[in-house]
């Protein structure tokens, strides 16, 4: 396109520019706001919240809420999930319940998988930008990217360029394609393409230039920075058509209110998850549905000729098919919410950022896949909850560019692991009784529960992982000082004791999302045991030492003992680990114990872990909850922590 003379755009220069406000996009900007990180957040779109879209939460995600402070609102909210049925074909071709699992896996978390609109979830999170920002980040609507240039020659501070227009609120307004019930059709089917006018003739009070350090693409399957990119997504679409239904149901199904799959004989498939408010979706195989000749733009890019009429899918249409499918049990609706409809298919980007590692794609822009395993929404946060702190590590001048490397290769694994998962559950779901092994998709979907939770995320040897570099991610690897406790992996939870006035907490409830690395030394049963005394004695010097103090917002020190209370002084514990600030204020919540509680089960965090009471363990984590090391506690151990940070944290030089 031609570019109209931009001298008198407004410019401004910022960190990150952030380009759609899905869940990738508010995640990213969280972390953003979270550490000070001076942000511009846009989106094509002109309202804030739609109803439908996604709508799972995992148990990992909701982990991450409750670091960011808003966990809470969750849990007023959501439908939880506690148990899955599964309804099969008899003889007669009547469906019937043949099994009851437990949904997900029981004790892997606090949090069970829950359901509510993502117009609540990207709430609380604006919210949360807005209190951890102080009002100074907010999405821009409706806005498109229009240029996008990263060229090192011209500002080597700020590389990225990018000209930003602004859109009439009625041109930015998603298609219903002439429904009256609210859908998500225009999201949906390849072949689409992004409505996007050239800027030639636009009036320069619609343009902006944004100068960035950094840029992230959050702007979903049709991503434009991905194309900008020349990255591929690379994959296929399916001939499966699946509906999609938010309706507040009439029924004489015994399970309504807990999560469901059914397969009918020749009608399809369905999967049924309780929504928040009486709601329930459905996901309904469409055995028959209508296309349209597909040509020049909307030519759909596997070369077919035929692309879904979305005008000829309704709603009612839906619900017929869904109700071919209950027999015998009966459906209606008393009320319809929203639907949608779409073709599976499975995409993957084949990188995941520029080769100069300025502009970053995440969530749907880099990987694709059906709604079946409720991850779409969830794998897109977890993206940019693991991308952002570096991004934000390196603006803030703390860590070398290097560890923006492990951004690719730790989510890319998630997303191949992802696809593979997919189309093995979709090909399963969307196939007769009598072309499959029922007994198959049960085992597929059990197997796949620990995967579907996102605890189980597994990151291999990196910059910011020690571990060996053969240890492939489909095998747990630990330390023989904490065999329970798997390096690469989220650090797991246990309930302990707040040294300075006995209250038990679960330790992630005070882990939160801070941007710092914790340094937790294990001490053991230090006031019995010597020699654990003289080590932790030790670790506070060494710690203590002016050439090797890092600072506190990028690693916070804690001490979990596991001493009778009876036997412990507080001011038997090191300095390093009971600081005062400049008034001579004390921080007393540094300090926890493994020990017997008179309020609550407690005293059993080193068995979770693993870790002996007698010999104890120094425990590295990241930013983002992720075990990076563990050592023995000594200062000989702490020295080996220093000296795997020093390797990317600017200014770290550890005395010997």
């Amino acid at each position: 396109m031609t570019v109209p003379d931009l001298h008198a755009v407004n410019e401004s220069k910022v960190d990150v520019l952030v380009v759609g406000a899905g869940p990738a996009g508010y995640m990213a900007t969280l972390w953003f706001a979270r550490m000070g990180i001076k942000t511009k957040f846009i989106d094509k779109r002109s309202t804030k919240i739609f109803t439908g879209q996604a709508d799972g939460l995992q148990p990992r995600v909701l982990e991450v809420f409750e670091t960011f402070g808003f966990a809470d609102r969750a849990a007023k909210e959501v439908a939880t999930g506690f148990e899955a049925t599964y309804y099969e074909p008899d003889e007669n071709g009547r469906i019937r319940r043949i099994d009851v699992k437990p949904e997900g896996v029981p004790g892997i978390s606090r949090f069970n998988g829950s359901v509510v609109h993502q117009g609540r979830i990207e709430t609380w999170i604006s919210d949360a930008i807005d209190e951890f920002s102080k009002g100074e980040i907010k999405v821009e609507r409706p806005i498109i990217p229009e240029v996008l240039d990263i060229n090192d020659g011209v500002d080597a501070e700020y590389p990225v360029k990018v000209v930003l227009r602004k859109l009439p609120n009625d041109y930015a307004e998603p298609n219903q394609f002439g429904h009256k019930v609210e859908n998500g059709l225009y999201r949906q089917f390849d072949g689409d393409q992004n409505q996007q006018n050239g800027i030639d003739g636009a009036h320069v009070n619609d343009l902006e230039i944004v100068w960035a350090k950094y840029v992230i693409g959050c702007d979903g399957a049709h991503s434009w920075v991905r194309k900008r990119l020349d990255i591929e997504h690379k994959g296929e679409t399916t001939d499966f058509v699946w509906g999609v239904l938010d309706i507040l149901p009439i029924t004489d199904l015994p399970d309504i209110r807990k999560r469901v799959s059914i397969h009918s004989v020749e009608d399809g498939s369905i999967m049924l998850i309780p929504r928040e408010k009486g709601l329930v979706r459905l996901y309904i195989q469409l055995r028959e549905v209508d296309h349209e000749e597909a040509v020049g733009d909307n030519a759909l890019p596997n070369g077919a000729k035929k692309r879904v009429d979305r005008s000829k899918i309704t709603a009612d249409r839906i619900l017929q098919a869904a109700q071919k499918i209950f027999k015998p049990y009966t459906l209606e609706a008393a009320e319809t919410h929203w639907f949608t409809a779409y073709q599976i298919g499975q995409r993957v980007a084949t990188a995941f950022s520029d080769p100069s590692q300025r502009v970053f794609i995440a969530g749907d822009a880099c990987h694709t896949h059906s709604p079946k395993a409720g991850q779409g929404m969830n794998v897109s946060m977890m993206d940019t909850f693991n991308l952002a702190w570096k991004i934000a590590y390196v603006v803030k001048g703390l860590a070398s560019p290097s560890i923006l490397d492990t951004y690719e290769t730790e989510r890319k694994a998630v997303a191949d692991d992802l696809i593979a998962f997919d189309q093995r559950l979709s090909r399963l779901y969307s196939s007769k009784p009598g072309e499959i092994s029922m007994q198959e998709f049960r085992s597929v979907v059990e197997q796949g529960s620990a995967f579907t939770t996102g605890c189980t995320v597994n990151y291999d040897a990196s910059i910011l992982i020690d571990k060996p570099a053969d240890k492939s991610r489909e095998e747990e690897y630990h330390s023989p000082l904490a065999p329970k406790l798997n390096i690469g992996m989220r650090f797991p939870d246990a309930k302990l004791v707040m040294q300075c006035d006995a209250r038990p907490w679960f330790i992630n409830q005070q882990l939160l999302s801070t941007g710092q690395f914790r340094l937790l030394v294990f001490i053991g049963d230090y006031a019995q045991k010597p020699a654990l005394r003289e080590q932790l004695n030790g670790i506070g010097q060494y710690l203590a030492r002016p050439e090797n103090t890092v600072p506190e917002p990028v690693l916070q020190k804690l001490l979990i003992h596991a001493s009778p209370q009876a036997k412990v002084e507080w001011d038997d514990f090191p300095l390093v680990f009971r600081p005062r600030d400049e008034r001579g204020v004390m921080n007393y919540w540094l300090i926890w114990a493994d020990t017997p509680s008179l309020h609550a089960e407690t005293g059993h965090g080193y068995e979770t872990y693993g870790i002996s009471k007698d010999v104890g363990a120094a425990v590295l984590l990241r930013p983002d909850g992720y075990v990076a090391m563990v050592t023995e506690p000594t200062v000989e151990g702490v020295k080996d922590i220093y000296a795997f940070l020093s390797k990317f944290l600017v200014g770290l030089k550890p005395s010997a």
